[in-house]
């Protein structure tokens, strides 16, 4: 283990400090009575303790970023990216860092965590375009006597509901787009890895970003419920399994709020005869096997033809064999 990571590691579990939520411009211990421990996979220790928030900290949060709002969305476009521009360089600085954390709480690699930072850093250079992206359009005469047009609007307050097997990119699926064009956001993430946002929103905190237009709310299932039904939020983004996904899109919608939910999928490869099946293993075992099968596109189907049902078989069970006795 890099002496960084353990020094990290162990002042983590030194402290096993309590996840604090982030609304309105500061950060507050919830007053709910239920804690959940947040473990580290390594080792089996204690890290921190996250709170189940309680409704009644949801309605608080989402009251704030109904406030800011109204001042956000009258806010330029040209000038709500400039906290972003600086965020992007701030994630670039303390990539190392956010790296360690993500290993830390979800257990996957360094050089995994990494990339997966780099990803949710893309999406922030991405967003740093939305004066372009979001523009309207005009359209003279489209029919006999008639002219459209077209704007752009924020919807204002929106929620995301966030995975634990990507605590870094994720979120910024969203987070950067919401803000860039106007909305003000609540983010719920996994309660099981809430330190890698924890400190994001610390990041956050030196952009200049208006008081209450980003928080940050840990907790179960009740705080996905309380912000489902809070007639102030008007969309929800989810990603995680697709039981849980069909729940959020059906509450979502019978509370008439936007909803986007993505769920779990079968991931199918086609092995013919006469692939390279030395190649097809690494790649397929690869894909199978990393992150413990926690990726959105992890295979879960290989589908062979012909001669390459007994050849791929035996390929990939010597390659899992292989990948158990290492674990061991």
């Amino acid at each position: 283990m890099p002496p960084e990571l353990r020094k990290v590691m162990a002042g983590a579990t030194a402290t096993q400090s309590k996840v604090l939520n982030y609304i309105n411009g500061s950060w507050v211990e919830s007053k709910s009575t239920e804690w959940r421990d947040v473990i580290n996979p390594a080792t089996a220790e204690t890290i921190a303790q996250t709170p189940l928030t309680t409704a009644v900290e949801v309605n608080a949060a989402v009251e704030a970023a109904s406030v800011a709002f109204h001042g956000w969305r009258r806010t330029p476009a040209e000038d709500r990216i400039q906290p972003l521009f600086k965020l992007k360089m701030l994630l670039e600085d303390h990539i190392d860092e956010l790296s360690r954390i993500i290993t830390m709480e979800n257990g996957k690699t360094f050089a995994e965590g990494k990339a997966e930072l780099r990803r949710a850093i893309e999406n922030v250079e991405v967003a740093c375009g939305i004066p372009m992206m979001m523009q309207g359009y005009n359209l003279e005469d489209v029919a006999r006597g008639i002219d459209e047009m077209m704007i752009r609007q924020p919807l204002g307050v929106v929620a995301a509901i966030t995975p634990f097997n990507f605590p870094g990119m994720i979120p910024f699926w969203f987070l950067p787009y919401a803000i860039a064009t106007g909305n003000t956001m609540i983010l719920k993430p996994s309660e099981r890895v809430p330190l890698t946002m924890k400190r994001v929103f610390e990041l956050l905190e030196k952009t200049g970003l208006p008081k209450g237009v980003v928080n940050l709310v840990n907790g179960g299932k009740d705080v996905v419920d309380a912000l489902l039904d809070h007639p102030k939020v008007r969309a929800v983004s989810f990603v995680g399994s697709t039981p849980i996904a069909k729940y959020v899109y059906a509450r979502a919608a019978a509370n008439g709020k936007r909803a986007q939910c993505q769920g779990g999928a079968k991931n199918h490869v086609i092995v013919l005869p006469d692939a390279d099946m030395k190649m097809a293993t690494q790649i397929i075992g690869d894909s199978a096997f990393g992150c413990a099968g926690q990726r959105c596109l992890a295979v879960s189907v290989a589908v062979t033809i012909g001669e390459a049902q007994k050849t791929f078989r035996d390929s990939i069970t010597a390659a899992a064999a292989s990948l158990y006795k290492w674990a061991r």
